[in-house]
């Protein structure tokens, strides 16, 4: 029994895997925080873009033309 306890502590067969998942786990968190430190930004730009093509949409609707 202690022979098995002692190979059962000493391999290392799944210790690959678990550091694959941890790397995983810190990749996918790293992604979700530049996302959410990102996303407002681009949120005020497509706001500011929507906004100059609305003033652009409306100075062509009304423009006064002479015959």
């Amino acid at each position: 029994m202690l022979n098995a306890i002692k190979t059962f502590s000493a391999d290392e067969s799944g210790a690959v895997t678990v550091d694959w998942v941890v790397l995983t786990a810190a990749l996918v968190g790293l992604g979700l925080a530049v996302m959410s430190v990102i996303s407002g930004g681009i949120e005020n730009l497509s706001n500011d873009v929507n906004d100059v093509l609305m003033q652009d949409n409306t100075t062509r609707n009304f423009t006064v033309r002479t015959p």
